[in-house]
């Protein structure tokens, strides 16, 4: 399986140097990084208006979902639609600079001034790997939004569908290309994508921005890589030294071949058992009810490539089977550079065996974390899981927890219909679970996030 790197895009050696000179821990940087990042979010949320027909929102909603926005984890405890044009600009902005390849490309940045006079070819070769994660970025948001903005505008009802909403068409481009594409999952409809369910160009377009910037990022960067090597013969020495010294250089985003290939095929096997068991057990189910055959076959593939990490969705999760639901909590629960590697040397294998054997100890021991906010939860949940059972299910709590943890945003939400008492004074809403929690869990949750977002480093990982 696979491991992570050193944080922020160092090898351990580079990382020392850099940690040595700016004397602080890469953890706490990040952790530094994030929170700074979510209050200044929460401030300008706060400052802004929400649309005119809401009333004002709650602090501690709007700073649960500027974390939720800068960790990628896209829990909600407000519907989206709330939200004014300028607040899904702040959004927006969040998600972005929030995103793993922007702070792996700034990473890369700062590592550049740690290098000595003497490692001249491996300072200008970082260098350019900078500058190509860059134009990586750059085009492919450009395209998203370019192509989310066209397919809108020439299909006549999913044209009708953002205007019934009062959305702006070139916000929501923009929005939903970086959300899809740093895999946060927030979408400026209360519905998430449930409403685009019969738009299935629409769910083509997202599915390779998905993928792009995340789960397969790394293979699309060594293949961006060797593609420029072939093409531009003034960088082909700084391209070809990239690709053969991946473990030297030490980011964790540059993997050698074979791993490239591990990434693919692991990715690949996720997404088709997701689809056998959606189309063996959901085919029928009241989420898909009124699509024909192809609009089912492509919702399916966009909700089991969403499983990952990014959290969109079409399909209403509590109606699906127990089955589906296990599985998707597993793969959440799964970091997204998870890989099964498959190997022949002896030797090789032998060493495979140590490693997944070390990696299966920092999952337990991740599941042990998870245990402890689980518990916490449902002490400060206690009265709700008492009075509102049927709701406050251990499950519900706990595939909120690993939801959190994995910075994915599925939910399996709030159902009025299912309270013992009350039920005539209830609204059912369009935000997530944890929107009906307690302010001591929606805080607890943000710590969940924050730890989900940051646990490529308290794991230790290392890419072979």
């Amino acid at each position: 399986m696979s491991n992570f790197r050193a944080p922020l895009g160092y090898s351990s050696s580079k990382l020392n140097r850099v940690c040595h000179i700016l004397s602080v821990n890469p953890f706490w940087t990040r952790n530094f990084y994030l929170l700074i990042i979510s209050l200044l979010g929460f401030w300008s949320l706060n400052v802004l208006k929400p649309r005119t027909n809401f009333s004002k929102l709650r602090n501690l909603d709007l700073f649960f979902t500027s974390v939720s926005a800068t960790t990628l984890s896209s829990m909600s405890t407000i519907e989206m639609e709330i939200l004014s044009n300028p607040q899904l600009i702040v959004v927006t902005i969040l998600m972005f600079i929030g995103g793993e390849v922007f702070t792996s490309m700034v990473g890369l940045f700062i590592a550049q001034n740690t290098f000595n006079n003497d490692e001249h070819l491996l300072h200008h070769s970082i260098m350019f790997l900078s500058f190509i994660i860059l134009g990586y970025l750059l085009v492919i948001n450009l395209l998203g939004i370019a192509m989310v903005f066209l397919y809108i505008s020439l299909v006549s009802n999913a044209h009708r569908t953002l205007k019934s909403k009062g959305l702006n068409l070139f916000t929501f481009s923009i929005f939903t290309t970086i959300s899809s594409f740093t895999n946060c999952g927030f979408i400026p409809t209360n519905e998430n994508m449930l409403v685009f369910n019969k738009n299935p160009g629409l769910f083509l377009v997202i599915i390779p921005l998905v993928i792009l910037g995340n789960t397969l990022f790394p293979t699309c960067l060594r293949f961006s890589i060797w593609v420029l090597g072939k093409c531009v013969n003034k960088v082909r020495h700084y391209c070809d030294y990239l690709l053969k010294n991946t473990k030297e250089i030490g980011f964790h985003h540059l993997v050698s071949t074979r791993c490239s290939f591990w990434l693919v095929g692991t990715a690949f096997g996720f997404v088709v058992i997701q689809v056998v068991l959606f189309f063996a057990m959901g085919w029928n189910s009241k989420s898909l009810k009124g699509l024909n055959p192809y609009e089912k076959t492509i919702g399916v593939l966009f909700q089991s490539v969403n499983t990952r990490q990014a959290g969109e969705t079409i399909v209403n999760l509590p109606a699906m089977s127990t089955v589906i639901l296990v599985v998707i909590t597993v793969i959440m629960y799964l970091p997204p550079y998870t890989s099964f590697p498959f190997v022949n040397d002896e030797e090789e294998q032998h060493q495979q065996q140590k490693r997944k054997r070390k990696i299966a100890k920092k999952l337990l021991s991740q599941l042990a974390y998870i245990s402890i906010f689980v518990i916490l939860i449902c002490i400060t949940e206690r009265k709700s899981m008492k009075e509102d059972p049927l709701n406050f299910t251990p499950f519900n709590i706990v595939f909120e927890v690993i939801s959190a943890y994995g910075n994915v945003g599925y939910t399996m939400g709030y159902n009025c219909k299912l309270r013992l008492k009350d039920g005539a004074n209830c609204e059912d809403k369009w935000y997530g679970f944890v929107g009906k929690w307690s302010d001591a869990g929606k805080i607890i949750l943000i710590v969940v996030m924050l730890f989900g977002r940051l646990k490529r480093y308290n794991m230790g990982w290392k890419f072979s």
